[in-house]
């Protein structure tokens, strides 16, 4: 009986540890990824409009032989490649802890579009295409398949930002004549963000309500 017991424990204790290092990571890399965009477009040079221009393009000149807009790209582009990384990483301890392939799979898939995107910028054609297309995607199903672990009414405040995530990049070309190519990209990336912060809060509050 002791022995099961400490067994247990030991069980909890690694579980702990990974919801900690998980949480941290997912919500650094969902403030990293706000707070990174907003710099780039800070210092982006006049003519960049979060209506008519696409977020890559504080990465790169979607123009042929525009050079890169510095140093917005440099911001952009770093912050991308960490926060790719950081959720890659975190997507181990999150599986660590719940065994739920639903929700990782698409989760490993959003760090790697998210670092495929900083690793090859906006005029790096098909390459960032592809892994933007992929960021997209697997976030929002991410953010709906978190349900998996998320209790309410969290949970349905999760699936609704993935569901708009998807709807709008479903429906890209209805929602750009009114929100323009930049504005429909930020409705199907920030909820992404907005969500990826949030559920590295959940598991870091998990800690908490399990004590």
């Amino acid at each position: 009986m002791n022995k099961t017991m400490k067994t247990n424990e030991v069980v909890f204790a690694d579980n702990q540890t990974s919801l900690t290092k998980s949480g941290l990571l997912l919500f650094l890399a969902g403030v990293i990824l706000f707070m990174g965009i907003i710099t780039g477009e800070i210092f982006h040079p006049a003519g960049f409009s979060t209506r008519t221009s696409y977020i890559s393009e504080l990465g790169a000149s979607i123009k042929p032989g525009e050079a890169a807009p510095q140093p917005s790209a440099t911001i952009f582009n770093f912050t991308m490649i960490l926060t790719g990384i950081m959720i890659i990483i975190a997507t181990y301890f999150v599986q660590t802890a719940f065994r739920k392939l639903l929700l990782t799979i698409p989760l490993f898939l959003f760090g790697v579009g998210i670092l495929g995107v900083g690793i090859f910028p906006g005029d790096i054609a098909p390459w960032h295409g592809l892994f933007a297309l992929i960021l997209f995607v697997a976030g929002g199903i991410a953010a709906i398949t978190s349900f998996k672990i998320v209790c309410p009414p969290l949970r349905y405040i999760f699936i609704s930002l993935g569901t708009i995530a998807l709807i709008f990049l479903i429906r890209y070309n209805y929602f750009v004549p009114s929100l323009g190519v930049g504005g429909t990209e930020r409705w199907v990336f920030y909820p992404i963000v907005f969500w990826v912060t949030g559920f590295g809060g959940y598991l870091l509050g998990i800690k908490d309500r399990q004590s």
